[in-house]
Parts: structure tokens; sequence; C-alpha cells
């Protein structure tokens, strides 16, 4: 099919693991990758575009393909400073769907968080979910938000915060059924599987849970 995407955050955890299942898929001719930063892949479908992310707008021209995916993402703790904070969580995604829309590309798939909301007294769930609304409000045709709860597996970074989480929430993942089954730490190999068959596939929901991503996932499983 020679199609392009764009993937904004490949060399992050997720994103990472995203970067090879695309690659690995023979449907894409080109990965675009907009980072400050290098991949270690050299695969010649890749072309990196190393730029000021936060400067996407200006990068318009470059910004073509058939598929964005956007797995862009901080955290409270690496990143202290609130403004900063909200230029990458909130800006990059906005900047990259208004891309998106002026470019006319009809596919755009990004990782938000569980417990987004416009009205939330969290600064970091609050910033989630502006970042939502104003994704949306770009209108794009296959336009799908994931809200994935904690995210296991092993980073390339050390973070002990998350560490300690990650080792309290596989003891009572499995206790969490029904309702509750959204909380249970969720592979990030599952969001990135979940994410490309998003792209070949209308989905009607909009803003899907970490229970939903990972019943999608599973479906090629």
């Amino acid at each position: 099919m020679n199609k392009t995407a764009i993937v904004l955050g490949a060399t992050g955890f997720t994103g990472g693991i995203l970067l090879e299942k695309l690659l690995a898929d023979t449907s894409y001719e080109k990965i675009k990758l907009f980072s400050r930063s290098s991949v270690t892949n050299t695969s010649d479908k890749i072309e990196e575009h190393l730029v000021d992310v936060l400067k996407l707008e200006d990068y318009k021209d470059a910004f073509m393909a058939d598929e964005v995916y956007c797995c862009i993402g901080t955290t409270a703790s690496k990143t202290k400073d609130r403004e900063v904070y909200r230029s990458i969580d909130y800006g990059i995604p906005v900047a990259a769907a208004k891309l998106a829309k002026q470019n006319n590309i009809t596919t755009f798939i990004v990782m938000s968080s569980m417990g987004a909301a416009v009205s939330s007294t969290v600064f970091y769930s609050r910033t989630k979910g502006e970042m939502e609304r104003d994704v949306l409000n770009q209108n794009i045709k296959n336009t799908v938000i994931l809200r994935p709860s904690l995210i296991g597996g092993r980073r390339p970074e050390f973070r002990v915060g998350e560490k300690i989480s990650i080792g309290v929430m596989s003891i009572i993942s499995p206790l969490l059924i029904g309702s509750l089954k959204k909380y249970r730490i969720i592979h990030p190999e599952k969001i990135a599987t979940c994410m490309k068959i998003l792209a070949h596939k209308h989905q009607d929901r909009k803003i899907l849970s970490s229970d939903e991503i990972l019943t999608i996932a599973k479906s090629k499983e």
C-alpha cells in the first residue's frame, strides 16, 4: 500500500515499540519521526526530522502522511515546571492535530491517560483533558484517544516511584474485575498494537479506556 506514517514520541517507551511494529509492516513505505533526538534504528524506511517539537507548526511542509501516531508525554516527576509540562503534554499533541487537519491527514491516534478530564482539580489530569478536547475539536475523520492505566514493562530509565507502583499494582491487578478492569496494569506492547489496529479500522468510540485498549490488542492474537 506504500503508506507513510508520522510518529511523535518514537524515542519513548511505547513509541519505540510502535515504531518497530510499523517498520515490520510491509504496507508502510516511510515512517517520519519528529523528535529532538535520534533513534538507534537505521532502517531505510525511517525519515528523521530532528527539530524543536515545541515549535511543530514550523514544519508544516514536512508534516505530510497518511496517519499520525502521537505517543508524546512526560511526567510530573520529570518535568516540575507546570508551564513546560503543559507545552509538552498539551501543546505538542494539539499542534500535531492542527497540522494533520491542515494537511488533510485523516487518521490521528493519540495517547492520553486514565483520569483525563477538563473539570479535574488535578493539574496533570486537567491538562490531558484539555488536550483531548482540543484534539477532538479538529474533527479529523479517524481520531482515537487512548487512556491507558499504569504502563508496565521494563523502562530504559529507572523511576523509583513508578517501579514501586508497578510492583503493588502487579499484585492487585488480578483482583480488579468488572468495571475495575480499566485500572489494571497494561503493557506498552498492547498499547502499540492497539494503536496500529485502530489506524486500519473505523472506531465509533473516540476515547478508549485501558481495558478496551487491551481487548482490541488481543483481537489480533
